[in-house]
């Protein structure tokens, strides 16, 4: 049996029949296709962090619960203390996690469409059967009768509501998501990845239902570089997700610098709201541009739709002008025509528009 015949006969169908999660190289190009902040850290920031580091030993492993750092991000989201607190390298871990461990046969992995495309494949990777429901074409909010209908149907073991929603920016009804968490037979997972743009949250309504549980990331926030997530709610469902984690998932490194990071959120803040002013900016600037529909956003990037037919040019355009943003046409049928930007700095934006109306 050569290779090709071993995998043939050993990987699963389904993984075949995929293709690896791509980042498109982004060497010499404004990156603008990854939702990260564009700010770096202060050099006085960044000095001290250095000298915490140079102080910090790596021959252990690391503090397994990762104890003070969970009382930091405590303080700083606003966490209840009574909630079940877990980590993750990353939302996609936590993602991981959570389907590792409701996993089985039948068990359904339901939420909108076009929304984050790690629900559907870390699905698909555990084995789950996945279920997305349309959002209403018009404006991407929540089609709450399809959805009601759905979880009645399936019957999901996990709900995930990106909230703002990736790609599309929105903020979804507040009031429309507890219907669902009230409907729901398992999960309902609010993920708030986008947090720092916005001053809606469902963190303070942990403790009110058995069911649900809220997600965050540090990535979006400046430390996209250290990978690391949070998953909070009712302590007795943690402390089964928590089974499924792996050992020393969050090393010595992360586990120092996001504290420390925490400890300054003041320098975040200052940055997260120069970007919620540029995403002001930009939208305007994209909305005065003939052809283009730009939808309005509660996160740091902005949906636009291009001309008919024309998106993977502009796209193409763009790049050959220096400036990478996310092609989302041929994703989902909703997005077509469609890229994402990312809010970048001031210099950075108007790159972007210049590369916009030079394409078109």
């Amino acid at each position: 049996m050569n290779i090709q015949q071993a995998i043939d006969h050993w990987v699963r169908p389904e993984i075949k029949a995929l293709f690896a999660y791509h980042v498109p190289d982004s060497s010499g190009l404004i990156k603008l296709d990854a939702m990260e902040n564009p700010y770096t850290w202060p050099e006085s920031l960044r000095q001290e962090w250095l000298e915490l580091l140079h102080r910090t030993d790596v021959n252990r492993y690391p503090d397994p619960q990762g104890s003070e750092l969970k009382q930091r991000l405590r303080i700083s989201m606003d966490i209840p203390e009574d909630a079940g607190l877990l980590l993750g390298n990353g939302s996609d871990e936590l993602i991981q996690m959570l389907a590792l461990t409701l996993a089985g046969p039948d068990r359904v992995v339901l939420s909108v469409e076009p929304s984050f495309v790690m629900y559907r494949m870390i699905a698909l990777f555990a084995g789950m059967p996945y279920q997305g429901v349309p959002l209403k074409s018009e404006d991407f909010s929540l089609d709450l009768p399809a959805l009601l209908t759905a979880i009645e149907q399936h019957q999901p073991a996990i709900i995930y509501l990106a909230y703002p929603n990736n790609p599309t920016g929105n903020l979804f009804d507040a009031a429309k998501i507890k219907q669902i968490i009230e409907a729901a037979p398992g999960l309902v997972i609010v993920d708030e990845a986008y947090a720092p743009f916005t001053d809606a949250s469902f963190m303070g309504e942990l403790g009110h239902y058995p069911n649900l549980l809220v997600m965050r990331t540090l990535s979006k926030l400046g430390l996209a570089g250290l990978r690391l997530g949070l998953l909070a709610g009712p302590k007795p469902w943690l402390d089964e997700i928590d089974k499924t984690r792996l050992p020393y998932n969050i090393n010595t490194l992360t586990q120092v610098s996001a504290e420390f990071a925490l400890r300054h959120e003041s320098v975040f803040d200052k940055q997260t709201t120069l970007i919620c002013q540029e995403r002001n900016q930009l939208f305007a600037a994209l909305d005065n541009i003939d052809g283009l529909s730009p939808y309005t956003s509660d996160a740091n990037f902005i949906l636009v739709r291009m001309p008919n037919g024309q998106a993977n040019q502009i796209h193409t355009a763009m790049k050959e002008s220096g400036v990478l943003v996310k092609n989302l046409n041929g994703s989902h049928p909703k997005l077509a025509d469609c890229l994402r930007i990312t809010v970048g700095k001031p210099e950075e934006n108007q790159a972007a528009i210049n590369a916009l109306k030079a394409a078109l």
